[in-house]
């Protein structure tokens, strides 16, 4: 187990326990957002699993201009309010600027870095001294042990809550792809890891004007990765997936979501067999 844990909720990131965060992409409604979470926390409650709800206010990393972002922060923010007072989950989201900390802190239990902003120090410590646990995406650009520098940054401004993922590099043009020595690299740093299996098989830009993707291949890299030893799987799901308004090629259909958890977390216990744990 990783030196470090992370409390969420009444739960225990790092600490033996396969964990969950699942949820659609961006927030495109409140009625689709409360419909998501109300069915991820049936699965859940049903197989006894960790789970945080994810999904992001805006996405201001969207290929194109005129891409849907979102409701926005203050909008995004009290629809994530519902879904922890209604639905009872903890949430997480993303945040792109400075001045979204202190408004996403007063309502996210996990604060987001998201991938492309890993190396923005000003962020990047903002978030960190709100105190809440942050989950700090590896880069697309980087290699495991450049999160190194990352997790320093977090540390040094008194956070040691911190929650490590992959989410694929880039290989060549439009294409990512997974090297599952990452995983363990990354856990060295003394956190938990979790694996983004849906954004890990995003085709980044490769729609011309937003990403496509494969996610016939999600459920694999899940297998792979719990095979290997994380703590967290992270999927982005969606009712129907090519409807979504963001990131529906790579998204899970939500319908799938209780199997495929199941057997994650049979494998997760094989797997600590194995170890010993």
């Amino acid at each position: 187990m990783p030196r470090h844990t992370i409390t969420v909720a009444d739960f225990t990131l790092g600490a033996g326990r396969l964990a969950f965060i699942a949820g659609p992409c961006v927030i495109e409604s409140p009625s689709l957002t409360l419909e998501v979470a109300a069915a991820l926390k049936e699965f859940a409650a049903d197989l006894q699993a960790p789970l945080i709800f994810k999904a992001s206010f805006d996405k201001a990393n969207r290929t194109g201009g005129s891409s849907f972002r979102g409701p926005g922060l203050n909008r995004g923010l009290d629809i994530l309010a519902q879904v922890k007072a209604e639905v009872g989950l903890p949430v997480l989201s993303d945040i792109h600027e400075v001045q979204q900390v202190l408004p996403a802190a007063q309502v996210l239990d996990v604060i987001q870095i998201p991938a492309f902003l890993c190396r923005q120090t000003d962020l990047i410590q903002a978030a960190a001294r709100t105190g809440k646990p942050l989950n700090l995406k590896k880069g697309q650009f980087l290699a495991p042990w450049d999160m190194a520098q990352v997790v320093a940054k977090a540390v040094a401004a008194g956070n040691e809550s911190l929650l490590l993922t992959e989410r694929g590099v880039q290989f060549g043009y439009n294409n990512l792809v997974v090297d599952f020595r990452s995983l363990p690299l990354m856990r060295a740093l003394g956190f938990p890891v979790a694996m983004d299996i849906t954004h890990s098989v995003q085709f980044p830009g490769g729609q011309g004007s937003c990403s496509g993707g494969d996610r016939r291949f999600a459920p694999s890299l899940a297998r792979a990765a719990v095979a290997v030893g994380v703590d967290v799987v992270f999927m982005e799901v969606h009712p129907s997936p090519d409807k979504a308004l963001c990131d529906g090629p790579n998204s899970l259909p939500l319908a799938e979501v209780p199997r495929l958890w199941q057997e994650l977390l049979e494998l997760h216990e094989l797997q600590s067999f194995w170890k010993g744990d």
